[in-house]
């Protein structure tokens, strides 16, 4: 039988042979793709937005403008909607010069050159407004809100949003192994938030509460500071996208950031959460490809998807180009300690502190996953030594990989998911 599985620009094909019992996990098919008319898509929910007055009218009280766009690690389809967005605020009276584009690196590497014409995706936008990255170490750059309530979160975000009349978050809304769901409020805090607040809310802390997991808001400790941070920053806007497996648009909402996210999210739950009645001694995932594969940094998001189905023992396999290595030198170092202290000594190196080191948590969410089964990696981008630095297992080939599992666990069972982390199943007998 004929797999393949999203992986770099491309796909993975791979075989498998006919006697054993695959299950292929996708999302349910999404609406038809609105891409023929996505302009008419974008003006139309900037015209009836989620909880708030349309654009255009908000825009003829306003001087100012600050629209927070997703890094590179997301294709978020930036080219649809930032012109009609834009033309928008300009047609109401608003001064270009007034517009700022934020790329809302968190704690990442800013996008510049080339990868940032690729990020925004039109050149009209590229020579309209200014486009400008979110630079988490910057102080200057940095107002402080305040700290938020329960857990004493000290809230400081980009200047250059803070001080905007329209502040208007813009994503893709999937999955999030750590927020429950990307988007939104998250486009915001993590996105524009100084370091200090980033490494408080990823600390150990956060990030072993069993609740701060996909598709959960439930006591989720990430997604409740994300919303007192909205609340101390006095509100925000957003424009919502969802895509199906070919990339097309699917969904596109704006309005009021934590209704319209909301609405959002409730729409691609339905697509996105896929039940399965049984657990799996092997299952073969991805990175979700091109361009969240680009590090290995994020494909822990694909390890971490599908644990719940992993039958305790069993084994992960996962597939990622890791075209650009590891990732940052942090998350770098982070590795280097969980490979020389092991996951038990690597975890309680960090449980104490109050704020972890910078992509640290990446490496102590890739624990959630070593510790249901037995991981192996796929990846045609990393070297013998970045690879000794993963903590998991190198395969030469996932069709090898998996008939290996079979033949030790003596089930033909296998789990496909070809989308990685954009679908997430869960156990429900």
């Amino acid at each position: 039988m004929q797999m393949t599985l999203s992986y770099g620009r491309a796909n993975l094909p791979f075989d498998l042979p006919d006697n054993l019992q695959i299950t292929v996990l996708r999302k349910k098919p999404l609406p038809a793709p609105i891409l023929a008319d996505s302009q008419a898509a974008v003006l139309q929910a900037l015209a009836n937005p989620v909880g708030t007055a349309a654009l255009s009218e908000l825009a003829r009280s306003a001087r100012s403008a600050a629209i927070a766009i997703c890094d590179i690690t997301r294709p978020v389809p930036n080219h649809l909607f930032l012109r009609p967005m834009i033309e928008t605020l300009m047609q109401a009276g608003m001064a270009a010069e007034n517009i700022v584009v934020l790329v809302a690196t968190g704690l990442h590497r800013p996008n510049l050159g080339a990868e940032l014409e690729e990020l925004i995706g039109d050149p009209w936008v590229l020579n309209a407004v200014r486009i400008e990255n979110h630079y988490a170490r910057n102080d200057q750059d940095h107002v402080l809100l305040g700290t938020t309530s329960t857990r004493g979160t000290v809230v400081r975000l980009d200047k250059r949003f803070v001080g905007a009349d329209l502040k208007i978050a813009t994503g893709l809304v999937e999955p999030h192994f750590m927020a429950g769901y990307s988007g939104g409020r998250k486009v915001i805090a993590p996105g524009l938030a100084h370091a200090e607040t980033i490494t408080t809310f990823h600390s150990a802390r956060f990030m072993a509460d069993r609740n701060a997991a996909n598709c959960n808001f439930i006591g989720n400790p990430l997604h409740e500071e994300q919303l007192e941070i909205i609340r101390l920053l006095g509100g925000a806007l957003a424009l919502n996208t969802v895509l199906d497996e070919e990339r097309h648009l699917s969904f596109v909402n704006f309005g009021e950031i934590v209704a319209s996210h909301l609405a959002a999210v409730e729409f691609v739950r339905d697509y996105s959460e896929v039940s399965v009645p049984r657990r799996f001694h092997t299952v073969v995932t991805s990175a979700a490809g091109y361009p969240l594969d680009k590090t290995y940094y994020q494909t822990v998001k694909g390890m971490v998807g599908p644990i719940d189905i992993l039958e305790p023992g069993g084994r992960l396999i996962v597939a990622s180009e890791c075209s650009e290595g590891l990732g940052s030198n942090e998350f770098i170092e982070a590795q280097g300690r969980l490979v020389e202290l092991g996951p038990d000594g690597f975890l309680q190196s960090i449980l104490t502190k109050s704020h972890a080191a910078p992509d640290e948590w990446q490496t102590q969410m890739q624990l959630k996953s070593m510790a249901v089964g037995r991981v192996q990696l796929f990846s045609t981008g990393l070297n013998a030594t970045q690879h000794a630095l993963t903590g998991v297992e190198r395969i030469e080939s996932v069709r090898d990989a998996v008939l290996d599992s079979v033949a030790t666990s003596g089930d033909t069972a296998v789990a496909v998911i070809p989308e990685g982390p954009y679908v997430v199943p869960f156990y429900r007998p």
